[in-house]
């Protein structure tokens, strides 16, 4: 396997994860407004959790993104994932504070 086709690889890898957060994120508003709060809502919640502390451990960069490095010298920001340039760039930013907002409507249900 060459290098282009191993990177290739991982960023497809990186973009199902991509999706699978995404997906348990929309789970998660799902749950919340519609107050099921239950097993599934805390393990979502705590995958992404587990995901928060990897991502703080590795200086907020993902391990796939050291494991596609070894593949290329991009300097872009969607280098390792297929994803447009400005949602790869803000991607942290953006999923932080649409997680914000779940916890906040779920606090706001509790009271």
């Amino acid at each position: 396997m060459t290098s282009n086709q191993k990177l290739v690889l991982v960023k497809l890898v990186h973009t199902i994860i991509w999706v699978f957060f995404n997906l348990v994120l929309i789970y998660l508003y799902y749950a919340v407004l519609t107050k099921s709060v239950g097993f599934w809502f805390w393990m979502g919640i705590g995958v992404i959790a587990l995901e928060g502390i990897i991502l703080a451990a590795l200086n907020w960069t993902c391990p796939l993104t050291f494991l596609a490095r070894r593949y290329s010298d991009s300097e872009k920001e969607n280098f390792d994932i297929f994803l447009p340039l400005w949602l790869a760039k803000y991607n942290k930013e953006i999923y932080s504070v649409i997680f914000g907002i779940l916890v906040l409507l779920y606090i706001i249900q509790l009271l």
